[in-house]
């Protein structure tokens, strides 16, 4: 039987916060967000649309922490008590459940779902899950028409390069099996990183960085102004950008519930501009935010950054 692109494992629940009226003045976030069966307004800008991606297989995979599963919720419930100041209407999608190991099989049924979502001209946002929620989000991009004849960009706040060459692949894998993607149908994948501790990746992943390409800013190079022309540069070589954020691309002070709390990490108002800068250059196709979990996060703390940064990217 044929299914609908915009098919979903959990329809979205109704979002809660803080309530200070009903006046405009007094909105927020919970307020603001409508299920995505609600029919689109006329608003001058494009409407985003959120989908959760609920995952912990790849991280699992990976040898990692697991938890990320319940970051979507973790990251709604942030964000739902924010301010809303936007033009532009917000929708809620629900979320793609990962079961057990069925990794491959939800990163499918995410794809479909975002790449229906584009073809509608809306902005997508997903909420990770593990870091294979950018395999996901490739799936659904490069499934789109709205990448058709344009030169797609992705760019990866991280702290890991997440190329490992694996038989099975995991949240340590996704911008390899991009590439690799990208190459049977005989496109190059431009792919940028920003944050990449040179500690915690091998020599390997390096070598397979350079064999392809890869532009990318250590974390001890993040300054202001280096990383406001690496983003310019990069920005200036596509026409439509895909940008994923793994939180662990800050330090362990700002972002503590992640798989990977970062030594070093790049500031948070560095990470910050990033967005700001990402949001009025008119490229921004798609985003993801991946690596929240919730087990080990001090005071929402994590969870909170990562609703700033997508309460700045769809400003």
């Amino acid at each position: 039987m044929e299914t609908s692109p915009f098919t979903v494992d959990v329809a979205p629940a109704p979002w809660t916060g803080r309530f200070d009226g009903d006046g405009d003045e007094h909105r927020r976030w919970w307020q603001a967000v409508a299920p995505h069966e609600v029919s689109a307004s006329e608003a001058a800008s494009r409407p985003a649309v959120v989908l959760g991606f609920c995952s912990d297989a790849g991280v699992l995979r990976n040898q990692g922490r697991v938890g990320a599963a319940a970051a979507p919720a973790a990251i709604r419930s942030a964000l739902g008590s924010l301010a809303f100041h936007h033009d532009r209407d917000v929708f809620d999608a629900g979320d793609v459940v990962v079961e057990d190991d069925s990794l491959e099989a939800g990163q499918e049924r995410a794809g479909r779902a975002i790449s229906g979502l584009l073809d509608a001209g809306n902005l997508t946002v997903v909420l990770g899950g593990g870091h294979e929620t950018a395999f996901a989000s490739y799936l659904g991009v490069a499934g789109s028409a709205a990448v058709r004849g344009k030169r797609l960009g992705v760019l990866n706040l991280d702290a890991h390069f997440d190329l490992r060459d694996e038989p099975t692949p995991s949240s340590g894998t996704p911008f390899l099996q991009m590439a690799q993607a990208e190459a049977a149908v005989g496109r190059e994948l431009q792919y940028a990183v920003v944050g990449i501790s040179e500690p915690n990746n091998t020599r390997t992943l390096f070598n397979t960085a350079e064999r392809l390409g890869v532009k990318y800013l250590l974390d001890e190079q993040c300054t202001p102004e280096a990383v406001e022309v690496f983003i310019a540069d990069f920005l200036a070589g596509v026409d439509v950008l895909y940008l994923t954020i793994d939180l662990d691309v800050m330090p362990a002070s700002v972002a503590p519930g992640v798989s990977a709390p970062a030594a070093y990490g790049v500031p948070l108002p560095v990470i910050s501009a990033i967005c700001r800068q990402v949001a009025t250059s008119g490229k921004l196709l798609h985003l993801d935010v991946a690596e929240l979990n919730p087990e080990f996060d001090i005071d929402s703390r994590t969870a909170k950054v990562a609703a700033r940064l997508i309460n700045t990217l769809l400003a």
